[in-house]
């Protein structure tokens, strides 16, 4: 086609269709050209989440040159905010601080979600993770594992958890299986919080719960806990055995949190957001935080596919284990 031609056609608008993906990509590039982007946490203020979307935005604010803000979506599980985000333009300014809670122990034990935990999301890549232990009371007559099986062989054993469906819950259900103890009772709470107080009040026997919220009892010697979940023992609790150690190789399971969007955002962004989550894990004000809350990231870390791969791998495993124990959330 000669240049008269050409310049004919770009006068009717005949070329807008061949120009349009070269001004997406442009724009693309261009990423972030304005702000704020939002950094959605799917679960209230104060929780695992929130706090480290809090420690990442001023990071990445710096990093990006736009501002970043967390912005607490909180309701059903954390249902409401990832469903939000998954519906929400793949521009690069609308992005969630993704939960293995959601993403996968909620799509094993719920019949339907409003979303799709893989082809609804751009999975960017895995930031931290925060092992479950087994916790009890300091008072407790129980000082190891062995001890704690062989009283819920005999007789009913109470665990608290956050919830029908957890992590703590399944965890729960596969040791009492594992562990030939037919009376450890689950007893569900509407959170952690609730679940705490009941144990602290000697209502219940133990309880299953992430490490992160439970760190400074433990230190303080209010809480002892039996085992970690954990694939080797934390250093920061270098008395406290694994799972795995103690003879429970399938209890060796983390919760983690990573960096997501909306499905199909522009490969300039999703480049840049995965480049930038490495100088997140090792920005020395960061890892401090991390260390001190026992929520750590994976060496090495999974990004983009690898991360996507582990969560489909999570939700086909969790899956079956909700499956042989007939845990569903209605």
């Amino acid at each position: 086609m000669n240049r008269r031609a050409l310049l004919g056609l770009a006068a009717t608008g005949a070329l807008a269709p061949f120009a349009a993906p070269r001004i997406a990509t442009a724009q693309a590039a261009a990423w972030p050209s304005r702000g704020p982007i939002r950094l959605v946490a799917q679960f209230p203020p104060g929780g695992l989440v929130d706090t480290v979307s809090r420690l990442m935005a001023p990071v990445m604010t710096q990093a990006l040159g736009q501002n970043v803000v967390v912005e607490n979506r909180a309701g059903a599980g954390g249902v409401i905010g990832t469903d939000y985000v998954a519906k929400q333009p793949a521009d690069g300014y609308t992005l969630l601080v993704s939960h293995a809670s959601v993403h996968v122990f909620s799509t094993a034990t719920m019949p339907t979600l409003p979303f799709h935990p893989i082809s609804d999301f751009t999975h960017m890549g895995l930031l931290v993770e925060a092992p479950n232990v087994l916790l009890v009371r300091a008072q407790s007559p129980f000082r190891t594992l062995d001890e704690y099986i062989a009283a819920a062989r005999a007789r009913p054993v109470r665990f608290g958890s956050s919830g029908i469906g957890s992590a703590p819950h399944l965890l729960g259900a596969m040791l009492s299986s594992e562990a030939s103890a037919p009376n450890l009772d689950h007893v569900p709470y509407r959170g952690s919080a609730p679940a705490m107080q009941d144990l602290m009040a000697n209502q219940i026997e133990s309880m299953i719960d992430p490490i992160t919220t439970n760190v400074q009892l433990m230190r303080d010697g209010v809480l002892r806990a039996l085992a970690v979940s954990s694939p080797q023992r934390l250093p920061a609790f270098p008395n406290v055995p694994t799972f795995a150690e103690l003879g429970f190789r399938k209890l060796t399971s983390a919760q983690w949190l990573g960096l997501s969007g909306p499905r199909n955002l522009p490969q300039p962004v999703v480049e840049r957001l995965t480049a930038l989550i490495p100088s997140l894990l090792t920005r020395p004000e960061l890892v401090a935080r991390f260390e001190e809350l026992q929520t750590l990231p994976r060496n090495p870390s999974l990004y983009g596919a690898d991360f996507t791969a582990l969560i489909q791998q999570q939700i086909n495993d969790w899956s079956a284990v909700a499956r042989q124990f007939n845990i569903v959330v209605t």
